[in-house]
């Protein structure tokens, strides 16, 4: 389904109907300041992703979503993504994970892809029960926010921000894809379940790039970035986990991203 204007979005958004590929209606940043540049979205309209790709939810999709008014921190809505059934594994191929979510896509922008530093501040509320699938092909978890600097549909270079089985907040593919090494990983701070928490990501992708990651304002994973263009091009959160999940959901509120203000240095918490 393709929306065409403004209240259609609002009016299937209150009926509680997920999405599909929004309409190019195009998109407007805030200019907090000369060196803030943002993306605000309670999620109160799907209007705030028009022009962007959004997973569409088909009869046979492992997992869903939609503008939701039952557990909300700020406004009417939330965003809400849960899991329907569960997937095969993925190969190398293959990526069965389950997927619900809109993306941000920044070179469909007026303004363009994004250069860092950036700060990202999100709250998020989740329901998941992971395992560790011990002698299995996979662990289970499932993923808060995925940013990279690809502006094709293929996404080659990610920086992911994942809760493992054993509840730790971490990111992945560092320092480079496909490794996870950490210059500090906190091991004793978990993931707070069926609860809103604020998780705050500092990105910086030039030549001596890192990645910062707090959860309710405390460092959980810091990492070396290299192999990455300096420019954020898509970003998403919503639902985004391994395919073995049969059940599982996740609420998003309240996302801004903006770049780093040259005079105050880094994000809030740092």
């Amino acid at each position: 389904m393709t929306w065409g204007t403004t209240s259609v979005f609002t009016n299937l958004k209150r009926r509680g109907w997920c999405c599909t590929l929004a309409a190019s209606l195009g998109f407007t940043t805030s200019i907090a300041s000369a060196q803030e540049v943002h993306f605000r979205s309670s999620f109160e309209s799907v209007a705030d992703f028009a022009g962007f790709y959004i997973v569409p939810v088909k009869p046979d999709s492992s997992a869903a979503h939609r503008l939701d008014d039952r557990e909300v921190l700020t406004g009417e809505f939330s965003h809400f993504a849960w899991i329907i059934r569960s997937n095969e594994e993925g190969t190398a191929r293959t990526n069965r994970n389950h997927r619900a979510y809109p993306t941000i896509q920044f070179h469909k922008t007026q303004n363009g892809v994004l250069s860092t530093p950036l700060c990202v501040s999100l709250y998020v509320w989740a329901d998941f029960d992971l395992e560790d699938r011990l002698g299995r092909q996979e662990d289970q978890w499932f993923s808060l926010a995925t940013f990279t600097d690809d502006a094709s549909d293929h996404w080659r270079r990610t920086i992911l921000v994942n809760v493992s089985h054993d509840g730790l907040v971490h990111l992945q593919h560092v320092p480079q894809q496909g490794q996870q090494d950490h210059i500090f990983q906190s091991i004793d701070v978990l993931f707070p379940y069926r609860q809103w928490v604020h998780l705050e990501i500092e990105l910086d992708f030039s030549s001596a790039g890192y990645a910062k990651v707090w959860l309710d304002n405390e460092l959980v994973s810091h990492a070396n970035v290299e192999a990455i263009r300096n420019q954020l091009a898509q970003a998403h959160f919503g639902l985004y986990a391994a395919p073995s999940l049969s059940t599982g959901e996740i609420r998003n509120e309240d996302l801004r991203l903006s770049v780093v203000n040259a005079t105050s240095g880094n994000c809030p918490s740092s």
